[in-house]
């Protein structure tokens, strides 16, 4: 009787690593659908071919048993499912692989669906959080995640590879993103999730005060950049763009068209969400102010469609990739100019694109606007990370209130 699905090995050469190695997956193939699963192997495409010669090496032959494994895996859990599915494929092979790969894949099928939701950033932070695990913990498995284990990578990340909190926090984020996942999918039980109270909770990087006061802001809107200077000058501009509107990412501003005009706002789902598993993401509504206005009548194309970018950073119809880079060359040079202009203007800290969002979040909370008003008009998801944002206007407000206990007191003559 023909098999229900397919299993054969292959190198995936989609995306070449920096090492100029391909990931080699395990493939099957069911009916017009096929699905690819890391197996925590990488080698080139010579070493690739290697493996079918007649002759291998002792290394060679080490890296066709750790294959074998998986596809012999692979072939008895097929045969016991009538009829097959990709999700108690799924279920079985994770809960029986005993290789490096069942971490490996989990993270590989989240970055292969952040990639094609072109969420390229989030996928490169996923790539580096599985990295580091690995290079703690070879052969990591599903099982090994545990309090234990995740409190002696945060102590090995920060006291030998001098990480800080923060990198710790992201990569931890992406590990419980995919065991979050695991659970979901019935591959591990809720009995053996590592996080959480009495376990092992995220750490948080320390809080840097990242908004400006309202004289710094003052300062750097009527500052007047070096005329010879077009760099200086376009930063200034896209950082009070960000500003007034609502603390936009710079990312939401390269990607925004003129179909998000509407009138007097500029209505737009943030690319961090627009993609993400909810079924009605909200859109964020931004009243263009007199600001704003002249920034985009300055800085904009002419109109000429609906679907154009309002701003020349992007051009239609190119790569996802090179829409990323070109991006972040944007935001790295804004933050280069807009660092220059604090340092001119003695502002105590450097100014970056993320300033602006936090100094809009400041201000609002300063005029009287509730946290619930404030983290709707940055799109946040949740109230507690707005709350992060304000945490320095918090302790500025904490100062001030404990100085007003002692007011009582005369002063010296």
């Amino acid at each position: 009787m023909k098999p229900s699905a397919t299993v054969s090995i292959t190198l995936d050469t989609r995306r070449q690593k920096k090492n100029g190695k391909f990931p080699v997956k395990l493939c099957v193939n069911h009916i017009t659908t096929a699905k690819y699963y890391a197996t925590g192997t990488d080698l080139t495409e010579a070493g690739f071919a290697s493996l079918s010669a007649k002759r291998l090496s002792r290394e060679s032959t080490a890296v066709n048993n750790d294959l074998g494994f998986f596809q012999t895996k692979a072939v008895e859990i097929i045969k016991t499912l009538k009829p097959f599915s990709f999700t108690s494929f799924e279920k079985r092979f994770f809960q029986k692989s005993i290789g490096k790969g069942s971490l490996s894949t989990l993270f590989q099928q989240q970055i292969d669906e952040l990639t094609r939701q072109e969420r390229l950033g989030t996928a490169s932070s996923y790539q580096c959080s599985i990295n580091s695990l690995l290079s703690f913990k070879n052969n990591l498995l599903l099982e090994n995640i545990t309090p234990d284990f995740l409190h002696a990578y945060e102590q090995w990340m920060i006291g030998t590879k001098n990480a800080s909190k923060t990198t710790v926090g992201i990569y931890a984020r992406a590990l419980r993103a995919v065991m979050n996942e695991a659970i979901e999918r019935g591959i591990i039980s809720k009995e053996n999730y590592p996080f959480g109270k009495k376990k092992y909770q995220i750490p948080t990087g320390r809080n840097i005060k990242k908004a400006l006061s309202m004289d710094d802001i003052s300062k750097f809107y009527y500052y007047e950049p070096d005329q010879s200077n077009e760099g200086e000058a376009k930063a200034k501009d896209f950082w009070l763009f960000s500003y007034f509107g609502n603390g936009i990412n710079m990312k939401d501003v390269a990607l925004l068209k003129y179909k998000n005009l509407q009138g007097d706002f500029i209505v737009f789902e943030r690319a961090k969400t627009e993609r993400a598993r909810r079924s009605s993401p909200k859109p964020i509504t931004i009243y263009i102010t007199a600001e704003m206005r002249e920034i985009i009548n300055k800085r904009g194309n002419q109109r000429k469609n609906e679907e154009q970018y309002i701003f020349p950073i992007l051009e239609p119809g190119i790569a996802a990739v090179r829409k990323e880079e070109i991006i972040h060359q944007f935001i790295k040079n804004t933050n280069k100019w807009t660092k220059r202009i604090a340092e001119k203007l003695d502002i105590p800290f450097k100014i970056t694109t993320y300033t602006a969002r936090h100094s809009f979040s400041t201000v609002l909370k300063r005029s009287g606007a509730s946290t619930e008003f404030i983290s709707e008009a940055l799109g946040h998801r949740d109230v507690k990370t707005t709350e992060s944002y304000l945490a320095s206007f918090e302790n500025d407000m904490k100062k001030q209130f404990a100085s007003h206990l002692s007011m009582f007191k005369k002063e010296a003559n």
